[in-house]
């Protein structure tokens, strides 16, 4: 008896350890850049992949925030479908300001890392030359959530803004602690202005959102942790009831280091994010206290409207 007690409190001691692992992050400055040519209704484009499966949520929140979405399905049944969406994903890469990747399952989340597919497209030269145009030539945001997220990452933009290969010492997106899928809300806070994508809040900002994914564990070394806190690039991390960022489920439902659950490119141009901000509606979780509206989506599109 006295072992098991001995053993239940190593146990608490390490939880206990790791949980004070977890700093808090605070950055208050923001990036007031604007682009150079402005638009009343900016066109995001949203590349569908197999499956991918939030792309009318994300369509239905950016046209509410007044924004023109553009739904553009991959196909790749044969090469020459894959070649013809290639060089019409690019086009329309350069007809739009924002691009916009929304979560699923891309590939049925490939073995040993969800959102290799789409990387794998997005490193074509075609579409590489259009992406990065759109980033240092126009002024262009980037945004993904969940499974875009994770291709975000697997591209580099996400932490280093720009596609570029990564290495051992990259950062990346791996499997829940827990083992299996989780399917919840989570309470995140805004550790971060520096990106127009938060605009319209303030660091301190709690937000009652859902998540839905099985590898979503932020990882990386402890230096890089401080250096994407030190630079703002850390944007939200998850939260406990007092509003203090949590190592432990069901707070941080994935065990996301440092409990990061959203980070940006160093100009905070590039938003990748875990929790499914396109998912609130007027009546959808009614019965959950908490701000469900994250402005994200209007951040974005007034970036290039006002």
């Amino acid at each position: 008896m006295t072992k098991i007690l001995h053993i239940a409190d190593t146990i608490r001691s390490f939880l206990q350890k790791k949980a004070d692992s977890v700093f808090e992050v605070e950055y208050k400055e923001r990036n007031t850049q604007k682009p150079v040519i402005k638009s009343p209704a900016p066109r995001v484009l949203i590349p569908v992949f197999p499956g991918t499966n939030c792309e009318y949520d994300t369509a239905r929140a950016f046209e509410d925030a007044k924004a023109k979405a553009d739904i553009m399905v991959i196909k790749n049944i044969t090469p020459k479908d894959i070649e013809e969406s290639v060089k019409e994903l690019a086009r329309r890469i350069r007809a739009s300001q924002i691009l916009a990747f929304p979560g699923g399952f891309s590939g049925g989340d490939e073995p040993d890392g969800s959102g290799k597919f789409i990387a794998a497209v997005f490193r074509n030269d075609y579409v590489k030359e259009a992406v990065m145009e759109l980033l240092n030539n126009r002024d262009g945001l980037i945004i993904g959530i969940c499974n875009g997220f994770q291709a975000l990452i697997k591209l580099g933009l996400l932490p280093y803004g720009e596609i570029r290969d990564i290495d051992e010492s990259s950062p990346t997106l791996t499997y829940n602690k827990i083992g299996r899928h989780v399917s919840q809300l989570v309470s995140t806070k805004v550790t971060s202005t520096l990106s127009p994508w938060f605009a319209y809040s303030n660091v301190g900002d709690i937000h009652t959102i859902p998540v839905s994914h099985g590898e979503g564990r932020f990882v990386g070394d402890e230096e890089l942790m401080k250096e994407l806190a030190r630079k703002g690039q850390v944007a939200a991390q998850y939260v406990d009831e007092e509003g203090r960022p949590s190592a432990e489920f069901p707070h941080n439902p994935n065990g996301s280091a440092n409990a990061i659950e959203a980070i940006t490119s160093p100009d905070g141009r590039i938003l990748g994010k875990m929790a499914h901000s396109e998912r609130v509606a007027k009546y959808v979780y009614k019965n959950v206290p908490g701000n469900k509206e994250q402005s994200i989506f209007r951040a974005g599109v007034d970036y290039f409207s006002k």
